[in-house]
């Protein structure tokens, strides 16, 4: 299995290829995860504490159909179809934005009839893709907007933890970082004021909230404002999709992680003129839209994530 490494930016680059899913185990506040294929496979462990699950998956971008993935509808079917055959479902997904290529209805109404079939409930935040609408993503709010503040943003509890759903993909400048805004923030900062600093803290948003890459735009340019207000936390875990690729850093008491596509690859940083989809020989397609890793953090709450293709 090739090894994991410090990039030249002091992130860890995962050596294999993922992003169809990872599942997330939350226990005594420590997130960890497994491998899908993993947990099909595997007989429940017995533990003192009962852990609940939820899964991260991201960039489906129903409605691609070029050559990095003639068929990224087909992909992400697989993708639900594995999450069905789990032995014990997992409480929630996240998806991490870009559910569709285009943000046309009929790509939100597929994607939405697809995850229907998780039978799990899902919680979304927006790609850039989703707000190509002409309302700048107002397409995406009618659909998901429903009880959440501002353009979409908002927050849930649940055993335990906090999670905090960001959107940094509607005031996107061309060939810039991403952006929170001043209202997102105050907002965020009134969202966790009175939670206690043993709680558990979960933010997912698409574009990531560190600067992986800023020549091609990846990261968000506000947000250390918002992540100061999370430094007193004991246990934050930063979920973003965008890169298509595993990306994972940690800052004090802030861990941060990438998930991949289940529709294409993309480069890694800086080893291509620009972003974009990554074209691989089709027999190699779904592994490298598997899921995957292992990161251990150390003296600090960890997410170990454990490698598994599509394939």
């Amino acid at each position: 299995m090739p090894q994991d490494k410090l990039d030249r930016r002091g992130f860890l680059q995962c050596a294999g290829w993922t992003g169809a899913g990872a599942l997330f185990l939350m226990t005594g506040g420590v997130a960890g995860s497994i491998g899908l294929d993993s947990a099909v496979a595997a007989p429940g462990r017995p533990s003192r504490v009962k852990p609940f699950t939820f899964l991260q998956i991201s960039d489906s971008h129903v409605g691609f159909d070029k050559a990095a993935n003639p068929d990224a509808r087909g992909t992400f079917v697989e993708t639900i179809a594995k999450i069905r055959a789990l032995p014990d479902k997992p409480d929630f997904i996240l998806h991490t934005g870009d559910i569709t290529h285009l943000s046309r209805d009929a790509e939100f109404a597929d994607a939405d009839d697809i995850l229907r079939e998780a039978g799990i409930p899902v919680f979304h935040v927006p790609g850039e893709h989703d707000a190509l609408d002409e309302g700048g993503g107002k397409a995406y709010l009618a659909r998901y907007g429903k009880g959440t503040q501002g353009a979409g943003w908002y927050s849930f509890d649940h055993g335990g933890a906090h999670f905090i759903a960001l959107n940094n993909v509607f005031n996107l400048r061309p060939g810039g970082l991403a952006h929170l805004g001043d209202e997102q923030i105050a907002w965020l900062k009134r969202d966790v004021a009175g939670l206690s600093s043993s709680t558990p803290i979960v933010v997912f948003a698409h574009i990531p909230l560190w600067t992986a890459y800023a020549e091609w735009g990846w990261g968000t340019d506000d947000s250390a404002a918002a992540l100061a207000l999370l430094r007193r936390f004991g246990s934050v875990t930063v979920l973003n999709g965008h890169v298509h690729q595993v990306l994972q850093k940690v800052e004090g008491n802030i861990a941060f992680h990438s998930a991949r596509s289940t529709a294409y690859p993309q480069p890694a940083p800086g080893t291509a003129p620009s972003p974009g989809p990554l074209k691989v020989p089709a027999e190699q397609l779904r592994s490298v839209l598997g899921i995957r890793t292992a990161t251990l953090v150390p003296g600090r709450d960890r997410i170990a994530l454990i490698d598994t293709p599509l394939a």
